[in-house]
């Protein structure tokens, strides 16, 4: 009995002064003063999913700072502390970049949105519907139709437009030499993003078909989009690899990177970092705000974060 009573004593004891820790802030951690520092790339959910996750940090308090930079390179930022956090880390186009950033130490993984992706060469749905290549989306059908898809650019040829070749190096270029199909299509480069939304509406407008690079989630996905279905991806297919380059993109993850030292400089906010997970459709919102609605990509970051409280304020308990 009186071993019972003495461990009810300390335990209250204890008890109280985790209470007075708490209440002091000794026991839970506030988050540095000093920035938390988020990449702006240059594809449109990227950028308002940046505004999103930074106004999310600073109703919680904390200083925030936006920087260009690349999007391979941008891990090794965040492994050298000179970036905070990646948001968007696609699987096909980052995941290698990302694994190798953490190999060396540095960078963490933050989790996994419940968005899943693809990145791929495809046509809007329309030209299917009008038969401009007949077949489609197997691959095989562009073995005959490139004619319907020249531009004044492209020699005679039909035109694949790729995004920036930052974004891929020469992916889809080994992958028309692989496929036997570089005699008859020829890969453009596009600046960014915006020159492919502008690509999709002056084919559109003209009646012309039209291969581009696309991704899901994206603001496409209601406007009816279609992936080219090419021989499927399996684990060192591509050329880099030291695979034969036929390969098309595999389906994967979207997940969220940070360097390892956020956990313990902005507990708070690298908790409700961890915590954030937005899907296919709430990406591809985001990007409907600035490419269908044409907002301005801070003005369309602070109307999600009014419609969509009930979501991230949970977040940042």
């Amino acid at each position: 009995m009186k071993r019972s009573k003495n461990k009810t004593v300390r335990a209250m004891m204890v008890a109280g002064c985790v209470s007075l820790l708490s209440a002091t802030g000794v026991a839970k951690a506030a988050d540095s003063t000093s920035p938390i520092v988020i990449p702006i790339h240059n594809w449109s959910s990227q950028i308002v999913m940046a505004y999103v996750l930074g106004g999310m940090f600073e109703k919680m308090g904390n200083n925030v700072e936006y920087v260009p930079a690349d999007s391979q390179a941008v891990y090794e930022s965040i492994r050298n502390g000179d970036v905070t956090i990646s948001h968007e880390v696609w699987q096909s186009t980052f995941g290698k970049s990302f694994y190798n950033a953490m190999a060396k130490g540095g960078v963490i993984d933050a989790g996994t949105h419940s968005a899943t992706t693809l990145e791929e060469m495809g046509v809007p749905t329309w030209v299917i519907e009008k038969d401009l290549c007949p077949g489609l989306p197997n691959w095989e059908a562009l073995k005959d139709c490139h004619a319907n898809f020249t531009t004044p650019d492209s020699d005679g040829k039909g035109r694949w437009l790729e995004g920036p070749q930052s974004w891929h190096g020469d992916l889809m270029p080994e992958r028309l030499e692989a496929l036997g199909l570089a005699d008859k299509w020829t890969v453009k480069f596009a600046g960014g993003a915006d020159a492919l939304w502008t690509e999709l509406a002056s084919a559109k407008k003209e009646g012309r078909g039209t291969v581009v690079f696309n991704w899901t989630p994206n603001f496409t996905d209601a406007d009816g989009f279609t992936f080219i279905e090419f021989p499927p991806y399996y684990e060192g297919c591509r050329k880099s690899d030291g695979g034969d380059g036929k390969c098309g993109s595999p389906k994967g993850w979207l997940k969220k990177a940070a360097n390892y030292k956020f956990p313990k400089t902005h507990p708070a906010a690298y908790t409700a970092f961890s915590k954030a997970s937005f899907s296919t459709q709430q990406i591809g919102q985001m990007a409907a705000l600035v490419d269908t609605d044409k907002m301005d990509h801070k003005d369309a970051a602070a109307k999600w974060l009014a419609d969509n409280e009930d979501l991230w304020m949970p977040w940042t308990k």
